[in-house]
This record gives C-alpha cells, structure tokens and sequence, in this order.
C-alpha cells in the first residue's frame, strides 16, 4: 500500500513536469525589463540579392509603346495564377548572378540591392534608348519572398507577396508551430554568397523584435525540432501525461499481480 502511495505521488510529480507549459506556447511574451511598449529596434539590413531570386521589373513613360518591349506580356496566359503570371514574366538569377533584360542584354544584380538595380536599369536605358523628357519610371521588386518551412509546422514552400515579413508571419502564414514545437529554438538556415549558416532565433520573447533574423528573406529555411515532450509521449498538458502515466502504472502492478500470484 506504501509502495503504491508513493508510487502515485511520483507519476503526479513526473505528469505536471513533463507537461508542456504555457511560457513554451505563446509567442512574444514580455519581460520586467522590457517596457509595456514595444520598441522595434530595426536591425534589418538591405537585402542583397542572391542566385536563383526572382525579379519583377516594370518601366513606364510618357510613351508607353515604346517602353512596350521591355515589359513582361502579361497577356500571354490569362489563366495563369499570380505565382504562375511571375514564374513566367520575372527575371531570374542566373547562376552567374545576371539577369537578362530584352534589348539591354545581360545585367549583373548579385549583391545588389533592388534601389540599386533600379538605378542601374534606369541609368542603362537613358543612356541608350530614352531621354530625360521621356519621363521614365522604372520600378523593380523582389517576386514574392519564398521560404520552406520543415518539422513542427506546416512542411512545404510558402511565398508571401510582400517585401518584408517577419518570422511570426512566416510562421502565421504556414500554419503555426504545433503544441510539441521548440518556439524557443527556431532554426533558420539562411545562404550567403560563402554558403549556408544556421541561425537560432525565440519567437517566446518579445526580445526576437529585435534580432537581425526577425525578418526572414527569400529561400531561406525555417525549422523547428519537437519538444522533449514529443519524444517521450507522456502529452501535451498535466491531465494526458497523468492520465498516460496512470495506464502504465496500472498495466505493471496488473503483470506484477499475475506472477506473484
């Protein structure tokens, strides 16, 4: 009967701490020495673009006939979706780092940023095709920001339409971190020119505003690895890790009856 007591007070014990607490659930969580405002601290950098981005590239002016050619023909596949109309239309990174413009040919963009390659666009067809009056409007954007998302969250390729997004929207946008996601271990495998780094970021504090990786960028990979929790089955709150410990507890004093019997 002792035994059993004891028994029971420990399987108590072991289902509160192997139950996953509401500090590893929720996101953004303030601090005491953080004040009741957030203070975003932007320690985003402009994004450089990178091989195998895609580009969306428009140019306007007074004469819209003329400036025609180098503009996607949007057109050409009425039914194609918003991602299928830009696959088609955009200007993709070579591997060399170039893109190809009709008329202008071949143009360099690794590491530029997108201000930068509308400079260097706009420049190139003032100096060979249009003059100031032509009033020439040329803007250039990243094609949606994709990333792949793998472990406890929505697994696949999400892309975004917008030009900053942040790691909780990322998240948002495939569908959460389960109940059994490490929120406080968020990988992001991010490519640089060199190659590939891993960087760790914890979408629980309200302190993640202020890391360089709360904005993620295009390709990168967003991993979050399970809970201990996960691994050793017991459950997500105290009453399923109870409940889980008291079935094992009875099947074993069930066996340890039959054999002393």
């Amino acid at each position: 009967m002792k035994f059993r007591c004891i028994f029971f007070l420990l399987a108590i014990i072991l289902s509160f701490s192997s139950c996953i607490s509401t500090k590893k659930l929720s996101y953004l969580q303030e601090t005491e020495a953080v004040d009741s405002i957030i203070k975003m601290q932007r320690l985003k950098k402009p994004y450089r673009i990178q091989i195998g981005d895609l580009l969306s590239i428009r140019v306007k002016a007074l004469d819209q006939e003329l400036v025609g050619m180098f503009n996607p023909i949007g057109e050409a596949n009425p039914n194609a979706t918003t991602e299928e109309a830009v696959y088609f239309d955009g200007f993709t990174v070579d591997d060399h780092g170039n893109i190809r413009v009709p008329t202008l040919g071949l143009l360099n963009v690794l590491g530029y940023t997108v201000e930068e390659v509308r400079e260097k666009i706009e420049n190139e067809l003032l100096e060979q095709y249009f003059k100031e009056e032509a009033n020439l409007f040329v803007t250039v954007k990243l094609a949606g920001i994709r990333y792949t998302t793998l472990g406890e969250i929505g697994s696949g390729s999400q892309v975004i339409y917008k030009e900053q997004v942040s790691i909780i929207e990322a998240i948002a946008n495939a569908g959460g971190i389960t109940d059994v996601g490490d929120r406080q271990h968020v990988k992001i495998v991010r490519q640089y020119p060199h190659g590939e780094k891993v960087h760790i970021i914890d979408v629980t504090s309200i302190e993640a505003t202020s890391s360089p990786y709360y904005y993620i960028q295009p390709n990168d990979v967003i991993i979050v690895n399970p809970l201990p929790q996960k691994a050793l089955g017991f459950g997500t709150t105290g009453l399923e890790s109870f409940r889980t410990i008291a079935t094992v507890f009875t099947l074993i004093t069930s066996v340890v009856l039959i054999f002393t019997r």
